[in-house]
């Protein structure tokens, strides 16, 4: 009885569109975690750059990444989420498979004569133009394809399967890394953003929203583009946002090469930086039931609070479990917060508008990756190799976490009094 209800719930109230854009984004994200999860050590190690320059070209590379999903939200609007599919796979598998060719032996010949940042950084870039199209594809296709009575319910199991990719795909990598390189972690992000273009040709049917909807021209498209820059409270909004990203994105830039300096040589870094995609896996649909009834304004800033509390964990008990614990209870904060902040921009977005709308909803991780990778290697290089005070580098994370808190409730307070 209750099995044949759960399949009730999956098969009848989302379309199976739904299904194949979620599928998709797992893989995706499988891929883009496990050489997130190896990148600065890929870097530093493998390629012997600086720390510098490791913050600098993963700063250029998350921060394109969920930049530029603002114009290829406004394109997939136009083109349909479909035929963004097919480009965004095809350039990740080529852009995934260049870069791990700057740190294969078969290719040091050839690329010899090149500066390395600098042909590393072309790399990045034309990795992170083809996976701009991926998240507003998704996000678009789940507001179409979801009512309004499931479309909580349907973000959540988004971020729940998100975090299925985010957690294999580390693990994965470890894998790899130990039996056959670093760099042929490349190999295998490549290989599935393949495997998810073949399925995107094969299955992806494209949803009608409405006939009665208006078909905006390109140029219309562009333009609301820049209309949406004029929403200063929105704009706000997302600034704000962009703190708590600040925060997330030292899992995998500071954390690594923490784990690598100061605990083990030898620990499964990537495992370890990916524990709150395991927390999430585990608890996004538990934490979605049980916060289902506060506003999404609540939801944010509670959840702002627990992830900037977590860093104390470590600060105060520097330790493999304790960045376990300190990783986890972020997630706790995260999965609170992150589902209804799709759904609140879901909700603001007009008709025919999802992808652009979607697409700045990553505006707060890219500014936060353009900064937080400068930021998050300037501190570790600084303060934890020169001052040898990595503990002060936490405090500083649980700072900038309760700034955020405190700014998004004001903003919440603000905005009910106006």
């Amino acid at each position: 009885m209750f099995t044949s209800k759960i399949k009730k719930i999956f098969t009848e109230s989302f379309h199976p569109t739904f299904w194949v854009a979620n599928g998709m984004e797992l893989f995706e994200r499988l891929a883009y975690y496990g050489q997130n999860a190896i990148l600065s050590i890929f870097i530093r190690d493998h390629l012997n750059l600086s720390i510098s320059e490791a913050g600098k070209l993963q700063s250029l590379f998350g921060g394109l990444i969920y930049l530029l999903p603002i114009l290829g939200g406004t394109l997939a609007d136009k083109f349909g989420f479909r035929k963004a599919f097919s480009i965004a796979f095809s350039i990740l598998t080529f852009g995934y498979f260049m870069i791990g060719t700057t740190g294969m032996s078969g290719f040091h010949e050839f690329y010899s004569g090149f500066p390395l940042f600098w042909l590393l950084a072309v790399f990045l870039i034309i990795t992170a133009f083809g996976g701009s199209f991926i998240k507003p594809s998704v996000l678009g296709t789940i507001a179409i394809t979801t009512k309004p009575q499931t479309k909580s319910f349907g973000y959540a199991i988004y971020y729940w399967l998100v975090n299925i990719g985010a957690a294999m795909g580390p693990a994965i990598a470890f894998l790899v890394r130990n039996k056959y390189g670093i760099e042929f972690v490349y190999l295998v992000s490549s290989i599935s953003c393949l495997l998810m273009l073949a399925v995107n040709m094969l299955f992806y049917k494209e949803v009608k929203i409405s006939a009665d909807l208006p078909v905006e021209s390109l140029m219309t498209k562009v333009k609301n583009l820049f209309v949406v820059l004029t929403n200063v409270r929105f704009m706000i909004f997302l600034l704000i946002f962009s703190l708590f990203w600040i925060m997330f994105w030292q899992e995998f830039i500071i954390v690594p090469f923490y784990i690598r300096d100061f605990i083990s040589r030898d620990a499964p870094f990537e495992i370890i930086a990916s524990s709150g995609a395991w927390g999430i896996i585990a608890l996004q649909l538990i934490v979605n039931r049980l916060t289902k009834q506060l506003s999404a304004q609540n939801a944010i800033v509670i959840g702002f609070a627990i992830s900037s509390l977590s860093w104390l964990i470590v600060a105060l008990h520097p330790s493999i479990p304790a960045m376990i614990a300190t990783i986890v209870v972020f997630s706790i904060g995260e999965m609170t917060q992150a589902p209804r902040y799709y759904e609140y921009i879901s909700n603001l977005a007009p008709p025919g508008q999802q992808g652009l709308y979607q697409g700045y909803a990553f505006l707060p991780i890219a500014i936060a990756y353009a900064v937080g990778g400068v930021l998050g290697a300037w501190m570790y290089e600084n303060i934890a190799m020169r001052m040898n005070a990595p503990a002060l580098i936490w405090h500083v994370l649980f700072g900038i976490g309760m700034l955020a808190t405190a700014s998004m409730a004001l903003y919440n307070k603000l905005r009910g009094n106006s």
